[in-house]
């Protein structure tokens, strides 16, 4: 692992999800702490850290004298989340202020068309993609809309996994937010909800290809 200046907890947390990832674990398996920490480089403490903060994400699951285990994944459950985003990231687009939407709309068909997520880390790009429906919602005002937002998206991380290190899933991808931001730039506010819900649609699509035919929900 790189030493970064971020705290332990977080770099050991972005690791085990680059390796969930690259297919090291399976949905379903358990955790043995003492050699994941061995094979990380780390203490107990900051798996332990990063352990609680990925249950809280829903990626994995505890039983009390059970330990951790990686949380199940199904194709229904994939479905119902989606689902729910995509209507709460409309609604939040379209409540948004108007003035503040044609004031961020050259940033963010800049970020979409600057950013080489090709050649990214995937926690990079991810980090980036939320940010950038981070500052497309900005002038939404109802802060608990964007914070439910938020905490679903967390779950859905572990789904969007499956497609790491595809160049042209992340290439269309990023032709999708920019087709977003014209369409602000547009003052085409419906059509960019049109885009938005294009943009979850398609990705949806594209991960259910790739999703285990044995995930369970």
């Amino acid at each position: 692992m790189a030493i970064e200046r971020r705290p332990l907890r977080e770099q050991v947390k972005d690791e085990l999800l680059e390796q969930l990832g690259r297919g090291r674990f399976t949905p379903g398996e358990s955790i043995n702490e003492v050699q994941l920490a061995e094979e990380l480089g780390v203490s107990r403490t900051p798996l332990r850290e990063a352990l609680i903060s990925l249950e809280r994400e829903g990626i994995i699951t505890s039983e009390r004298g059970k330990g951790f285990r990686f949380a199940p994944t199904g194709k229904q459950e994939f479905l119902d989340l989606t689902a729910i985003v995509i209507a709460l990231e409309s609604l939040a687009l379209r409540t948004s202020d108007p003035a503040h939407l044609s004031a961020i709309a050259p940033r963010l068909l800049a970020e979409a068309r600057a950013f080489s997520a090709p050649q990214a880390p995937h926690g990079t790009i991810e980090r980036h993609d939320d940010a950038w429906h981070a500052l497309l919602l900005s002038g939404c005002a109802n802060t608990r809309l964007r914070d439910m937002i938020d905490s679903l998206k967390l779950t859905l991380h572990r789904y969007e996994r499956v497609v790491v290190g595809d160049d042209e899933i992340l290439r269309r991808a990023a032709e999708e937010h920019e087709r977003i931001a014209q369409c602000l730039l547009d003052g085409d506010l419906d059509q960019a909800v049109v885009a938005l819900e294009a943009n979850w649609t398609s990705g949806m699509a594209r991960i259910l290809e790739r999703l285990p035919p044995v995930a369970t929900r």
